[in-house]
């Protein structure tokens, strides 16, 4: 018991201690299970060991290196942490009367690497529209169909944008169209949004900015061919046209390169009929001039990101179709052809996944064909995954999710 001045001395607070009546510093917690949960998130399992009474308990988990901490029940969340680096925890117990010794330390846990995990393929042509999609995981495995939302189409694009999330956009259901579906970084894809810029298809659309993306060229549905780009917002807001760069041209693909630009490359135009120009875009979502082909020039082809800072473009149609690719270097330099692996094809569509590689998927032979190509992290394609969920072409594909 207090004194007579209301002041608990050593010797008041042991004895209400012997009671139970002063809380003790409770015991260190028992470590549990650490797992990596993003590229910037771990989760933290552990046992309380509480001796206190009475008492309320804060538990604490710190990383090491780094010492970023976390606070609340089991599994506690730890932020902050850096892409594709190991840590260990610990956790402690604090209340009114001090913090307990830290439990020992949890098992050694690697954050992901930066980028999306997962990847969504979606729409396309079957002989009819369609709008189903396929997930596919951070292991490149395809899912099966999902039922479609939003407006059938087909030759529309999609890309990545606020750092986790993906929209798909105009194409062609027998008009050509401008709107857009958002997709959540659970792979949900959203209603159709009204189209924002001019109505077109075979566009190709990337992520730049590290959280926006950039919609570009295309053609209507007749011989008129575009330039013109329509920049994405951090929250998926589609701009309206900005005045088009380089030669305008259909049947094209795009990809992130450098961590936060982008590059469109090949393509067809009543001039070029098979093109093998490309165009830079910047951080900042600015078109260069056409830069010199290289490599064989064609349409109908697909590209992704890999290798968290290079991009790829794969397979199209060159009066035959082929699955030639060409890497991008980190500085947007296209190199020449490397020699087809897989099934030639063309009108199908490619995206990144996992953190730092791609797979193209799905298209047309000379029948619709849902057959998988994984690229490694080095830029290597695979040989052809048996096909998942409905065959089909002129679909888009782009990742998701950070998880």
């Amino acid at each position: 018991m207090p004194n007579f001045a209301g002041i608990w001395t050593i010797t008041t607070q042991a004895q209400a201690r012997g009671k139970n009546l002063w809380p003790a510093i409770p015991a260190a917690p028992t470590i549990g299970t650490a797992t990596a949960t993003s590229s910037s998130t771990a989760t933290v399992a552990f046992t309380a060991n509480d001796t206190g009474y009475p008492t309320t308990v804060t538990y604490t988990a710190t990383s090491s290196p780094g010492g970023f901490t976390g606070t609340g029940t089991s599994p506690i969340t730890v932020t902050g942490l850096s892409a594709s680096t190991s840590y260990t925890f610990t956790v402690t117990a604090t209340n009114s009367t001090g913090t307990s010794p830290a439990s020992s330390a949890s098992n050694s846990i690697t954050t992901n690497a930066a980028g999306t995990q997962k990847a969504i393929f979606g729409y396309g042509l079957t002989g009819a529209y369609s709008s189903v999609t396929n997930l596919v995981s951070n292991t490149g495995v395809v899912a099966t169909d999902t039922t479609g939302v939003g407006t059938a189409r087909r030759a529309l694009a999609a890309a990545s944008y606020g750092t986790d999330k993906a929209i798909f956009g105009y194409g062609d259901n027998g008009s050509v169209q401008s709107m857009t579906n958002l997709v959540s970084n659970t792979g949900v894809v959203s209603t159709d949004t009204t189209g924002v810029g001019t109505s077109r298809t075979q566009l190709a659309a990337a992520g730049y900015g590290t959280d926006k993306a950039v919609f570009g060229y295309g053609n209507d549905s007749a011989t008129t061919y575009y330039s013109m780009t329509n920049k994405v917002s951090n929250t998926g807001v589609v701009s309206t046209d900005t005045a088009g760069v380089g030669t305008a041209r259909g049947s094209l693909a795009a990809a992130g390169y450098g961590t936060d630009k982008a590059i469109f490359g090949y393509g067809y135009t009543n001039v070029i009929a098979y093109s093998a120009l490309t165009n830079l875009v910047s951080n900042t979502g600015t078109v260069s001039t056409d830069t010199a082909g290289v490599g064989t020039g064609r349409r109908y082809l697909a590209a992704a990101g890999y290798g968290s800072d290079k991009a790829i473009f794969g397979y199209g149609d060159t009066g035959s179709n082929t699955a030639v690719t060409n890497l991008v270097s980190n500085t947007g330099v296209v190199a020449t052809d490397t020699t087809g692996v897989g099934t030639a094809r063309q009108y199908l569509a490619a995206a990144g996944y996992g953190a730092d590689k791609a797979i193209f998927g799905y298209g047309f032979t000379t029948t619709y064909v849902s057959m998988s190509n994984l690229v490694s992290n080095t830029g290597v394609v695979a040989s052809d995954t048996t096909g998942v969920g409905t065959a089909r072409s002129r679909l888009a594909a782009a990742g998701y999710s950070l998880t």
